[in-house]
């Protein structure tokens, strides 16, 4: 699978976890690209495809990818130099992991998203990260520098739920960690209890509850929004949309005053 084995991608130093996933070195044609999202004027994934393999994942849908490869991770080896040379004609807020986590645990190895941070940092840039990962804090030392705002995604407090339905992705443990890190780092972060699916119904005040713990004052709660969505593992495990525990985890937030209002879908 591997067309390198290369590990000393970019220039910049630090540790690097030892990750040893599926991966494809590839080039990108361009680093940034229109957003069609209200908050965000431009997209940067320094990764394709994600590691994570969320049974709800729409990505490979909106992208028109083959699901079977999604989980293979495409390292954008000229990701860094392309945005440094994108940037002067770029204005706007920057959305990084608009398509796949940028804080997969290929990032661990690779460290893009980090290299791009440094570039976006020293240019000044307001960014928009949304991510499943606690390796953000990493990066904390960048971001609290910077303009930036960070969306951590929860889906429910139960790890053995969470290893069914996002088996590559950072138990809920782990997340909660991240939210609470990277506001003690004095980055704003907000929670997306997104998608709310029917594993969520009964569970709807221990999730909130947690995250009224790590301090986060902004949660948005969106519905799993099956459009582009290839639902065959989710039938299998009989997972449905569940708008009542999207309308109780809403009223919970709203009495506790932290309910994110707008649309989000970034999960």
């Amino acid at each position: 699978m591997r067309t390198i084995t290369d590990t000393t991608l970019g220039d910049f130093s630090g540790e690097r976890l030892e990750w040893d996933g599926p991966f494809r070195i590839v080039e990108c044609g361009r680093a940034l690209s229109p957003s069609g999202l209200d908050e965000m004027d431009y997209a940067l994934n320094p990764y394709g495809g994600c590691e994570h393999g969320c049974i709800y994942c729409y990505a490979p849908g909106h992208t028109h990818s083959d699901l079977a490869g999604w989980r293979v991770v495409r390292v954008k080896r000229n990701v860094i130099d392309r945005l440094s040379r994108e940037l002067p004609f770029a204005d706007g807020i920057i959305g990084i992991g608009t398509v796949t986590d940028p804080y997969q645990a290929a990032e661990g190895r690779f460290r893009l998203t980090r290299g791009c941070l440094e570039v976006l940092a020293s240019r000044g840039r307001r960014i928009h990260i949304h991510t499943k990962s606690d390796l953000v804090l990493r990066d904390i030392d960048i971001l609290s520098g910077m303009d930036c705002v960070v969306g951590i995604t929860f889906t429910g407090v139960d790890p053995r739920v969470s290893k069914m339905t996002e088996p590559g992705a950072p138990l809920p443990e782990a997340r909660l960690r991240a939210i609470t890190g990277l506001l003690d780092g004095g980055v704003r972060t907000y929670a997306l209890v997104a998608p709310t699916m029917s594993t969520a119904e009964g569970h709807e005040a221990e999730i909130i509850d947690a995250l009224r713990s790590t301090g986060v004052r902004r949660v948005y709660v969106e519905p799993l929004n099956l459009r582009l969505v290839d639902t065959t593992r989710l039938d299998r495990m009989g997972i449905t949309p569940s708008p009542k525990a999207v309308a109780e985890m809403a009223r919970l937030c709203r009495e506790a005053g932290i309910l994110g209002m707008g649309v989000v879908r970034r999960y």
